[in-house]
């Protein structure tokens, strides 16, 4: 991985100098593009991104953002204490290019990880230590070709059995240092609440002695590793969890973040925006443009902007389509909605409907990412914890939209929505930008 990321960064820099400028780049280019996959081998081994093993693909993009930004940082620095004649454009150029193709490199070895844990290989050995409910549910969230964790058995320990047990109890944990070299274990999964402190403090020098990973579950609910913090209170180390909620000044680089792929958005799609008006127009009656109510942030209702993919009376119709609704809870979807025109399947497929909508975040009614608007019906039919989802701006993608679309439950979308809310950074806004584009070019989940 190392290779591949210095590959990937010495073809960003050739790319850079061929668009900045052409074959006639300065002489004092070479020996930069020759030395800077070895500095950025070492920026990234700083960030401990080659231990992929321990982040999750946001923590993972998130350093990754910050490594290449820190590592052509510093080749515009050496530039300039050398006084090369390089030009911003140059720097400029060789930052994106280095990032979209490490992060591309990265994807593909990742492909290829998961695929070598499918067949058993790249995995850790895991003892579960505890046989209460927690667990049984850390057992069951082991999936192997996703998580790396191969659970081969059960520590049992002062704590009280679950009743069902999904693996077979292999001993107790006062001898865990002649289990673990029994089971070959490569790993110490511990749940939390079936040790004590004394057992805990024993599975720390046991851990340490035979040079295990380790791992302890806690109770919180799934958070982005960026907002914990580790912090020994006494003799007891502790987990701070830093507040999710956006400051004025996040608010504000939030906000510009917004204008400024909107508006760019806006100037690189204004052709798409012709050729779906003339399709619309061409296609069925009624108006290139369809408005719609929605809520928004804090309950605030507006109206949303998308190209009008459905017959003019499909407000009527879908009281009759209601019953054959294909998702729970009070969203309505319909794969083969016979309310869609034509061209409107075609501007769904590719979502090209949705537009419009970078006019709703110029406007202030939506952000680029954040949870998607609901309609006024649906929150009357929300439940209380439902309603945490309108804490932040709505958007045109989401975490929803990265992971399924239309392929999701209702449970599911609410529950991303809502880690979007209390794990929300600049980084990840951009993360689930990026991670949009594939989703969209492959139509995953869009009808």
């Amino acid at each position: 991985m190392a290779l591949t990321d210095g590959a990937c960064v010495a073809l960003a820099l050739v790319l850079a100098r061929t668009v900045s400028y052409g074959w006639h780049a300065p002489a004092d280019l070479l020996p930069i593009t020759v030395l800077a996959p070895f500095g950025n081998a070492a920026v990234f081994q700083a960030f401990r991104l080659y231990e992929t093993h321990r982040f999750t693909a946001a923590e993972e993009f998130r350093r990754v953002f910050l490594a290449v930004t820190i590592g052509v940082t510093a080749l515009l620095t050496f530039g300039f204490w050398t006084r090369s004649t390089l030009s911003r454009s140059w720097f400029v150029s060789a930052w994106a290019f280095a990032l979209v193709l490490t992060l591309g490199g990265r994807r593909l070895w990742h492909a290829q990880i998961r695929r070598e844990r499918a067949v058993g290989r790249l995995v850790f050995r895991t003892l579960v230590v505890g046989t209460n409910a927690e667990a049984m549910a850390l057992v069951a969230s082991m999936d192997t070709r996703e998580t790396g964790f191969a659970p081969i058995g059960l520590v049992r320990t002062s704590e009280e059995a679950c009743p069902d047990l999904e693996l077979p109890v292999v001993g107790h944990i006062g001898e865990l240092r002649e289990l673990v070299r029994r089971e070959q274990a490569e790993c110490v999964f511990v749940a939390s609440s079936a040790v004590s402190a004394e057992e805990m403090k024993q599975i720390a020098r046991i851990v340490r002695l035979e040079g295990l990973e380790v791992r302890v579950s806690a109770s919180l609910p799934v958070v982005l590793s960026s907002r914990l913090s580790a912090q020994p209170i006494g003799g007891v180390m502790s987990l701070a969890l830093r507040p999710a909620r956006l400051s004025r000044s996040q608010r504000a680089v939030k906000r510009a973040f917004d204008l400024v792929v909107a508006g760019l958005g806006l100037v690189l799609t204004a052709p798409l925006w012709l050729l779906a008006a003339v399709a619309i127009k061409l296609d069925s009656p009624g108006p290139v443009l369809y408005r719609q109510r929605r809520v928004g942030e804090g309950g605030r209702p507006f109206v949303m902007l998308k190209f009008r993919s459905m017959y003019e009376d499909a407000e009527e119709r879908l009281a009759e389509l209601r019953p054959r609704s294909e998702v729970d809870g009070p969203l309505f979807k319909l794969r083969d909605d016979p309310r869609v025109t034509r061209v409107g399947r075609w501007l769904r497929r590719w979502s090209v409907d949705e537009l419009p909508q970078l006019w709703n975040v110029i406007r202030g009614d939506m952000s680029l990412v954040g949870p998607r608007p609901p309609l006024p019906e649906e929150v009357a039919e929300y439940e209380e914890w439902h309603f945490a989802r309108l804490e932040a701006p709505p958007g045109i993608t989401g975490l929803w939209q990265v992971s399924g679309r239309s392929d999701l439950s209702f449970e599911d979308y609410v529950r991303r929505d809502l880690f979007y809310i209390e794990n929300w950074s600049l980084a990840y806004d951009l993360f689930i930008v990026l991670k949009t584009i594939p989703v969209v070019l492959l139509r995953r989940g869009a009808y």
